[in-house]
């Protein structure tokens, strides 16, 4: 989706940018590990609860051999009845309206403004230029950006 944001040039000068009118989407679904700066993401073709179920399953069988409490905030699909949740998974909600605490919106943002000004022709050119961006993170990069020290304490606190 385009989106308008300020731009330095010579005085007088606006920059010229192709608009784009028409969409296509695809999903980019992820979980961080705030203070290793681990992730895990899953493109998906749709934002709804049998995406983020196949998410979960995905996740639970890549990290089989621990227990996980998954932040959340308080979309519709991560709060469908139909969802199984996986016994390796506790889910955790935030409170409504709250997506400035939530460690991944920081990630999802810095993804954003890296992509922001160019128009890409085809939805391939964006899904590469994102894989690029992700694999252009370090894990100290991603730690950095979602490591809300209140956050990790409270968990610890609920974990205890």
């Amino acid at each position: 989706m385009s989106k308008v944001r300020r731009r330095i040039t010579a005085k007088g000068i606006k920059p010229i940018q192709k608009v784009q009118h028409s969409f296509e989407n695809y999903y980019l679904y992820g979980a961080v590990e705030p203070t290793s700066g681990e992730g895990f993401f899953l493109e998906m073709p749709n934002l709804d609860s049998d995406c983020f179920q196949v998410f979960l399953d995905h996740f639970s069988a890549n990290y089989s051999d621990s227990f996980t409490i998954m932040i959340l905030d308080n979309g519709a699909f991560h709060k469908a009845k139909k969802l199984v949740i996986p016994d390796n998974i506790a889910l955790l909600f935030l409170p409504p309206y709250a997506p400035e605490i939530n460690p991944i919106e920081r990630l999802w943002q810095d993804i954003k403004e890296q992509i922001t000004f160019p128009l890409f022709e085809k939805l391939s050119d964006l899904r590469d230029d994102v894989a690029d961006i992700l694999k252009g993170y370090s894990a100290q990069a991603i730690a950095s950006l979602t490591a809300y020290h209140y956050l990790v304490e409270a968990v610890y606190a609920l974990s205890d």
